[in-house]
């Protein structure tokens, strides 16, 4: 008996040896972190095994209760209505996230935490009982990143952001957003990067990779065609194959191939009569199958339920349908599907096999998440070096659509400046909704104006700023009191009398005029007072350009604008145009940095500017039927989106696909190709020479138009781009750009193929989509078939795509 006493106290001291204060324990000389502390090793936490096997060695002993909790999230912020709440590892460490993973606590595993954030991390500024400020940086919206053309300027953007995102103790961002711009009015195109899918993937990538070099984690969204937000939970598209494939899918191609983001966010709409979260087509067929993705899918909040009067009935989306076809995790996580997984799990509906294949999924982003390996946020990310990234990043954004006779650069900081518009006092950093970030303090135009030392008229201000601070209070009052997806509402024009802006452009030397227009998730646009002018808009316009240009003085207006807008009616009555876009938190900074001359504009647009929506191809259907509450759209314009519309059919647009003026000028010249006879890629060169006075960046675009023997083709589409260093006065540099098999080839339905057909392709190397400034051809011998699929999104009725007239 005293034997066995002595035993058990060696015992245990070896034991307490073995484990310190820091919950690890020694096995055979290494150390391995005890993460249910329960004082032994189990196979899970051997990190001498692979990760395969410890996570295989959790899901033996899970039950279908764990099983069902994982498969779920663990609620939002807000949402409490009987359903699910918000877990306290959310609540508790980053307050204002999106949601996250269950926590296994019987096997140590914790919470995945995910958080919103396309133009920067979206969390709590505040807590309670916190004295501390939690602010994140704003960086411009989608439409601006995109147009940059600039993938390493993007990369750096994604570094910063997640900067913020680890420091802030968030494991995933929901983001990208790379929906294809279908139509103008789309609420959230302003989260979106173009209405052509290789600017979208190429700059999607980028931003993923620059994110997740943090060791973090992000979600590329909304997969597929969320390109509406009205009725957007039931919304029906029908669109072909063909469409779906070159068009709406192509991008989040080019973004899983080149980035393996960590996770993918299925949408909320149907296609074809089926959910995307509950298609097997799209999640498991196309994405794992023929694009090889290895990583997580998750739900959009609420994807896959009918409609939120369905979620306010407490009924469930098809849990078992969404499980069997690749979609892991359901966010937010409503215990009524908690209720549903377990009793498909108990009678056998949901297999355990698919069941563990998502689980797994689940577990393996939870292995490689910065909270599995307890990371030490320090709540301190560089919010000074990622504001001068944004600023960077914004100013190179900014398009200038005129500059007429050079009204820009305007570098005087002696005469007095002139600054009209509302928004040019209360400057829009992005939109409204997910997509919004809480930061610390937006530069207004004014406040950019100042900080670069211009002379500002006093008068006007004194007049601007109260009338500003009293509307733009009413506005955020209105949207406080209907919540984080209340729709913005532009602020309206000041009315001045014409004796009074003769008076302005009699003491000044320019006329600073800013257009602001702010839109945001859960709503899509107008055309009238929106994307069209409002009457206060046009009134302002011609009061002020009457009276500049009796003076003889130039007029500039800035377009602080997420998306488009109509242009055409009302161009010719300034000198400048400067799209600035909504460009983040900077963009005052931004915008007076341009202006000046200090940065030479080089963005250029990833989307057609028409000359009045009607001519949009989409607007035929947009927003489907019954007009009056949408349950389905028809695709008909098939690929013939944005500019392959515009150029294929000759339709004079406003601004072309790819426009985009500079301080400077460019020449092409010396245009080769590696071969005249494609056979496995083929290399484009091209010398581009400043040949300005000042020195800049130039985009060069490749668009290719192919043979249509077997398929009618747009005439002409990007395949390839590159940007140019920043060049001297004089200075050239040699672009290489380079085509493989796939860029020749579109997808024949018939032959569940993508095919690049027999024949002369020809090369279009140009400054926009219009603007060819130099050309060449090549022979392809025989046909390739790049690639063989499976049929997938079944009609479910009869239509008939748009076809080209060529």
């Amino acid at each position: 008996m005293k034997n066995s006493k002595i035993f058990a106290l060696l015992l245990a001291s070896l034991l307490s040896s073995s484990i310190n204060a820091q919950n690890t324990i020694t096995n055979n000389g290494k150390t391995f972190i005890d993460l249910n502390k329960n004082g032994k090793l189990d196979l899970w936490e051997d990190t001498r095994l692979s990760v395969d096997k410890r996570i295989d060695a959790i899901i033996q002993q899970m039950t279908n209760e764990e099983k069902a909790s994982l498969l779920i999230g663990i609620g939002m912020p807000g949402f409490t209505e009987n359903f699910q709440t918000v877990g306290n590892s959310v609540k508790n460490k980053v307050p204002g996230a999106a949601g996250g993973t269950f926590a296994l606590e019987r096997f140590g595993i914790p919470s995945v935490i995910v958080a919103d954030g396309p133009a920067g991390l979206r969390i709590n500024a505040t807590r309670e009982n916190d004295s501390k400020t939690y602010y994140a940086t704003a960086f411009p919206v989608g439409t601006s990143l995109a147009s940059t053309w600039n993938i390493d300027l993007i990369k750096q953007v994604g570094k910063a952001m997640g900067n913020e995102v680890k420091e802030y103790g968030v494991d995933v961002l929901l983001a990208p957003a790379l929906n294809i711009h279908r139509n103008p009015l789309c609420g959230r195109n302003f989260e979106y990067y173009s209405e052509d899918p290789l600017i979208s993937g190429k700059i999607a990538a980028a931003y993923v990779n620059g994110i997740q070099e943090n060791g973090v984690g992000t979600s590329i969204k909304h997969f597929a065609a969320n390109n509406q937000e009205t009725n957007r939970l039931t919304i029906d598209e029908q669109i072909s194959e063909r469409a779906m494939r070159e068009i709406y899918l192509k991008n989040f191609e080019i973004a899983v191939k080149e980035s393996q983001p960590w996770t993918v966010m299925s949408s909320y709409n149907k296609i074809n009569g089926v959910y995307t979260s509950a298609s097997k087509d799209l999640l498991t067929t196309i994405l794992r199958d023929e694009w090889g993705y290895k990583g997580l899918v998750m739900t959009d909040w609420f994807g896959g339920f009918e409609g939120f009067e369905a979620i306010m009935k407490k009924q469930s989306s098809d849990v078992v349908a969404q499980m069997n076809a690749g979609n892991d995790l359901l966010m937010p996580g409503l215990s009524i599907q908690k209720k549903e997984l377990l009793d498909a799990l108990n009678s056998g509906k949901l297999s355990q096999e698919v069941a563990n294949k998502n689980v797994k999924r689940i577990l393996e982003l939870a292995f490689k998440s910065p909270v599995f390996t307890d990371y030490k946020y320090s709540n301190q990310p560089n919010l000074t070096q990622n504001s001068q990234v944004a600023r960077n990043a914004a100013s190179e954004g900014m398009v200038l659509l005129k500059n007429d006779n050079n009204a820009l650069p305007f570098s005087s900081k002696n005469e007095v400046v002139s600054v009209f518009g509302v928004t040019s006092y209360d400057f829009i950093t992005g939109g409204t909704g997910s997509g919004s970030v809480n930061n610390k303090h937006t530069v207004s135009l004014l406040e950019g104006l100042n900080n670069a030392g211009f002379k500002i008229d006093q008068e006007l201000t004194n007049l601007y700023v109260p009338f500003t601070e009293k509307a733009a209070f009413a506005e955020r009052e209105r949207r406080k009191s209907q919540g984080i997806l209340a729709l913005p509402q532009r602020l309206p024009e000041m009315e001045m009398t014409e004796d009074f802006i003769n008076k302005q452009a009699e003491n000044s030397a320019i006329a600073f005029l800013t257009l602001g227009r702010n839109s945001g998730e859960n709503g899509d646009r107008v055309v009238d007072n929106d994307f069209n002018l409002g009457k206060d808009e046009i009134d302002l316009i011609d009061k002020v350009s009457k009276a500049f240009h009796e003076k003889g003085k130039k007029v500039v207006v800035i377009l602080n604008i997420g998306g488009v807008i109509e242009t055409a009616s009302w161009k010719d009555k300034v000198d400048a145009i400067l799209l600035a876009w909504q460009p983040g938190q900077e963009g005052g900074n931004s915008v007076a940095d341009v202006l000046a001359g200090k940065v030479n504009p080089s963005g250029k647009l990833t989307m057609t500017f028409p000359m009045k929506y009607e001519d949009t191809p989409s607007s035929k259907n947009w927003l489907g039927t019954p007009a009056e509450n949408p349950k389905e759209v028809t695709y008909e314009e098939g690929i013939y989106v944005g500019y392959r519309y515009f150029n294929t059919f000759k339709v004079k647009p406003s601004y072309e696909f790819g426009f985009g003026k500079s301080y400077t000028d460019f020449s092409y010249s010396d245009l080769k190709l590696s071969n005249s006879t494609f056979k496995n890629n083929l290399k484009v060169t091209v010398k581009i020479t400043n040949t300005g006075k000042v020195s800049g960046k130039e985009i060069v675009e490749l668009y290719v138009s192919a043979p249509q023997k077997l398929v009618d083709k747009p005439n002409a589409e990007l395949k390839a781009f590159a940007k140019t260093k920043e060049l001297k006065p004089g200075e050239s540099e040699i672009v290489t750009m380079e085509l493989k098999p796939e860029d020749l080839a579109s997808f024949v339905t018939a032959q569940s193929s993508w095919i690049a057909e027999a024949g002369t392709f020809k090369i279009s190397i140009g400054a926009s989509s219009l603007d060819v400034k130099q050309s060449a051809e090549f022979q392809l011998n025989k046909d390739i078939i790049v690639k063989k699929v499976q049929p997938v999104f079944k009609a479910e009725k009869e239509f008939s795509d748009l076809k080209s007239v060529n």
